[in-house]
């Protein structure tokens, strides 16, 4: 029985022996984000990018929109410019002094008043434009103006709506 007991320790101890020396695996500890995905900032610079290139679409498709329009309308008897135009001519004088183009600005005039008036009255609009493409770089030689006076209505009309329309410069690229 004491070599029983002798044995029982024996066991028991190298029990604890081989338990205590056995390490415990541990998994490393990683601290890097389990999701691949984008973080929040870059899906962020993302949303930027993408609203920064929408805006630069618009505008692009704004200014073309201007550079399209080549009728600047008149008032009532009147031969000055309205602001909302100011922004359209400047980009077409751009575009003059930067591909040397020639314009002719075709003032008109509305049936009402005498036909040497309407005349007078068509010449004076087209200046207008005239003076305004040359405040922004175009020379006096890319420029020629002609009146048709009432004599070439956009729109045929003894109303409003009519005079309205006619009452304008065009501009004719050569």
């Amino acid at each position: 029985m004491k070599n029983l007991l002798k044995l029982v320790t024996l066991a028991v101890f190298a029990l604890t022996i081989v338990a205590c020396g056995t390490k415990k695996e541990t998994q490393p500890v990683d601290n890097t984000p389990t999701n691949t995905g984008p973080t929040a900032e870059q899906l962020a610079a993302q949303r930027a990018a993408e609203e920064a290139r929408r805006a630069a679409a618009a505008e692009a498709s704004r200014i073309q929109a201007l550079l399209d329009s080549t009728t600047v309308y008149f008032g009532y008897d009147q031969d000055v410019l309205d602001s909302e135009y100011t922004e359209m001519l400047r980009l077409h004088a751009e575009r003059m002094v930067a591909e040397g183009r020639n314009v002719t600005l075709e003032g008109h005039a509305d049936e009402r008043g005498t036909p040497e008036y309407n005349l007078a009255l068509g010449e004076r609009r087209a200046k207008a434009v005239a003076q305004l493409l040359r405040t922004f770089g175009v020379a006096d030689s890319q420029i020629e103006v002609v009146s048709f006076g009432e004599e070439s209505p956009a729109v045929m009309g003894h109303d409003d709506s009519a005079w309205a329309k006619n009452r304008r410069v065009e501009l004719n690229y050569k």
